[in-house]
């Protein structure tokens, strides 16, 4: 009789692989949509709370993307390099580091409007499965937290 013992480790058995391959296919899904952007997936999430925030701190940006300052940091001085943010210290407190969307950046969004509807019609999920989904994957993210 085969032993159960090791049955955890069996890959059907794993949540965490489901998310990862799911979220390896839907980043890859967004890539033809981002690049006449000339953005990655990474940077369109920035851009996409410097649309709603306008200026965040370094700090603020990494808590709503779930990222660290080691991967913001370089992101960041990406966008700007492509004219997107500027990044400036804050007068209050020179240590942290203030990104603030540009005329540019904003400018953008006209073109990127499109594509949640666009990636949307990639997955087959009714309306309400898609909401459920985002309400579990949330509650998961908030155990973390």
């Amino acid at each position: 009789m085969p032993s159960k013992k090791y049955d955890c480790l069996k890959l059907e058995k794993q949540l965490c692989f489901p998310l990862y391959a799911c979220a390896k296919e839907v980043v890859k899904r967004y890539t033809p949509y981002l690049a006449p952007l000339d953005l990655t997936y990474t940077q369109y999430i920035a851009m996409m709370v410097l649309w709603e925030h306008k200026a965040l701190t370094i700090k603020e940006a990494g808590t709503l993307l779930y990222l660290d300052s080691g991967t913001l940091t370089p992101l960041f001085k990406k966008l700007e390099e492509k004219g997107l943010v500027t990044r400036n210290r804050s007068q209050a407190d020179e240590r942290n580091l203030i990104v603030t969307i540009t005329e540019k950046g904003e400018a953008l969004k006209d073109q990127a409007v499109g594509i949640p509807a666009q990636l949307a019609s990639c997955i087959e999920l009714e309306p309400q499965e898609a909401e459920q989904l985002y309400s579990l994957l949330h509650k998961m993210m908030a155990s973390f937290a």
